[in-house]
């Protein structure tokens, strides 16, 4: 058997648990992109027993907000949050999921009125689950969005 090993960092945030294939949008997500200068791990598809499969990221030097939460757990709602100090795990947390949101994520409907730029509206959307899969439902359409990840704004 293979074993993965990944070195521990000092201080940080360890995201676990991640939908497998949704580790490179937790990164987008949490602002790390090329260039960045946080050291970054990232471990996409390892075996779990939990989950089958899973992504892991860990940011050394990097906490991570409340918004930042809402849209990982968007993308990756059985998430798990470590956050790190000397090494040691000083809080662990999963992530929940909102009920609603508003302003992160764009309406797909190219006719709704969040998309027009003459209505004084921001995006709002109700969160739901479908068969296991996290759906948002615009309220002014009531367009779904099942991909969230390519419409969070």
């Amino acid at each position: 058997m293979n074993v993965l090993t990944v070195s521990k960092i000092r201080e940080g945030t360890v995201i676990d648990h991640i939908t497998a294939g949704k580790a490179l949008e937790v990164l987008k997500i949490i602002g790390i992109k090329s260039g960045s200068k946080e050291r970054v791990s990232m471990a996409m598809n390892v075996e779990s027993r939990k989950m089958g499969k899973k992504d892991i990221v860990k940011v050394e030097g990097k906490f991570i907000g409340d918004e930042e939460l809402n849209r990982i757990s968007l993308i990756a709602p059985r998430a798990t949050i470590n956050i790190i100090k000397e090494f040691e795990i000083i809080r662990k947390f999963n992530v929940s999921l909102p009920r609603e949101v508003e302003g992160i994520i764009r309406c797909p409907n190219q006719n709704c009125m969040s998309n027009d730029e003459k209505e004084p509206v921001k995006s709002f959307f109700r969160i739901e689950e479908e068969d296991g899969r996290v759906i948002a439902r615009c309220e002014y359409c009531g367009k779904k969005v099942y991909d969230i990840g390519r419409f969070l704004v």
